[in-house]
């Protein structure tokens, strides 16, 4: 059965460094403290440590200079790998599902029918058809996402705390720009993603959903005609550019009180973090990089108008822009996500053919316009493009009353890649005949990880701290995927 409500709240943000309700000094702290709390709430980007981290990571010689990113399409729920990209058109109905399959422009590689842009494509594509999905669940989606088994909130009070794989590329590796956050999410519940965990608060996605005009689907899919409004980085009324910056000056005037009397430079670091912190918060990068509207109206119906798309579009204008790793969250129910295709009598997950068969056109076009839109820019081998979810589903159909529906399968699972100069038009691993174990070369959630950091410059020996101040390594049991490289 699948829960509808996840209790986990995220009561701190990303903007904990800036201290925003603790009182400081002795007669003017409360007037500080309001300009602290209307900075910080400007737009909740975790910017200070982070530039703080990204100086340190230059002073190391391991600058984040080298502009790479990570584009995770998260297919929330955990699609079908029968019905997507490991067929099996010689099985009976029950198990190879209702769809047919295709041919790809890859001599012996075939994938569903209802994927044909891709199957033209195959050349930029990896599949791994025997990723061991192992202890994953979702509803919170943590194990793939962090590569850590024991990520498993539902059973593990702790399972939350290991930070997503994204967070850690933020940390060791940061954004490619200054003005730009390393870690962005378009989310559609906190549960669908993971978080910064052990790492801290700042190393937290920022989550764009309000920072872009976007529209406004509901919970089965139907676009309401409404936009989002893209809110972040509108000023409220009566609050102006020069208006934050006479109180950003008002503020250096408090702090220069107290950094006459600091001998240890201290207080200037801090002054020189947030001057960084405020420029990008107000800076043009950031808000031009949500900012659909640069794109000629040729692109923006190239992508189309659905929202999925539109994200995407936001997407590569953000690795373009600077971010490191980019998560959309694929659903449009906040429950256990879209993907999750048990039935045809629950929406909206529907089975296969009422549930998957919708998503996957969609899929294909949003997939594929983004492949074809960093190659044409020069930016496919900089980029790395991930399709996933958090694991199969059952190889026999019917679950829950329905036809064709299929359930929760965390023993194999199927995944694409694409980009990031790595080698491509291949199939890694393989499935038992009727796709209900793994028959060769199993890829692990760490193996993935260690893929990933290789690629993005991440030591494979990075370690963090737990709250018993126990040193944890970020990849366990996982070794990069040597047929990529």
């Amino acid at each position: 059965m699948k829960s509808r409500n996840h209790s986990r709240t995220h009561t701190q943000h990303a903007f904990t460094a800036f201290n925003p309700l603790v009182p400081e000094g002795l007669v003017l702290r409360s007037r500080r403290n309001m300009l602290k709390a209307s900075l910080a709430g400007l737009a909740g980007l975790s910017v200070p440590n982070l530039l703080r981290t990204s100086d340190q990571l230059m002073a190391a010689g391991k600058s984040s200079l080298s502009k790479k990113s990570v584009i995770l399409l998260w297919m929330t729920g955990g699609p079908s790998h029968i019905d997507t990209w490991d067929p099996k058109p010689d099985r009976p109905i029950q198990n190879r599902g209702p769809f047919g399959v295709t041919q790809t422009s890859v001599p012996g590689i075939t994938i569903t029918d209802r994927l044909p842009k891709q199957a033209a494509m195959m050349d930029r594509f990896t599949l791994i058809r025997s990723v061991d999905p192992k202890m994953s669940s979702h509803q919170p989606n943590q194990v793939m996402q962090t590569a850590n088994l024991r990520a498993t909130p539902r059973t593990n009070r702790k399972g939350d705390k290991y930070p997503a794989m994204a967070s850690i590329v933020a940390k060791h590796h940061g954004a490619n720009h200054p003005g730009m956050p390393p870690y962005v999410a378009f989310m559609k519940h906190h549960s669908h993603i993971a978080w910064g965990g052990y790492l801290g608060k700042e190393y937290d996605p920022f989550i764009a959903n309000d920072a872009a005009d976007l529209p406004v689907y509901d919970l089965v899919g139907k676009d309401s005609g409404k936009t989002s409004g893209g809110k972040m980085f509108q000023f409220a009324p009566g609050l102006s550019y020069e208006r934050m910056k006479s109180r950003r000056d008002l503020m250096q005037q408090f702090d220069k009180l107290r950094s006459d009397i600091d001998q240890a430079g201290s207080m200037s670091a801090i002054d020189s973090y947030s001057q960084r912190a405020y420029n990008m918060v107000l800076g043009q990068r950031v808000q031009q990089a949500f900012d659909l509207n640069q794109e000629s109206p040729a692109t923006r119906d190239r992508y189309g108008k659905h929202l999925w798309c539109q994200q995407a579009l936001l997407a590569r204008r953000l690795v373009e822009a600077g971010s490191s790793f980019v998560t959309l969250d694929l659903s449009y129910h906040t429950a256990s996500g879209t993907w999750d295709n048990h039935g045809d009598n629950i929406p909206p997950y529907g089975g296969i053919k009422n549930g998957l068969g919708p998503l996957l056109p969609l899929f294909d076009h949003l997939l594929t316009t983004l492949v074809l839109d960093l190659e044409e820019r020069g930016l496919l081998d900089q980029v790395l493009v991930i399709a996933m979810g958090e694991f199969g589903r059952s190889p026999m159909s019917g679950t829950q009353g329905s036809t064709d529906g299929r359930n929760h399968w965390p023993v194999v699972m199927s995944m694409c890649m694409a980009g990031g100069g790595m080698n491509h038009g291949q199939v890694i691993g393989a499935s038992e005949h009727d796709g209900a174990e793994i028959k060769h070369r199993p890829v692990r959630p760490g193996d993935l990880a260690a893929t990933i950091y290789q690629y993005m410059g991440v030591p494979l020996d990075t370690q963090y701290i737990d709250e018993k101040g126990r040193p944890n390594f970020a990849i366990e049991n996982g070794e990069p995927i040597h047929e990529l490289f």
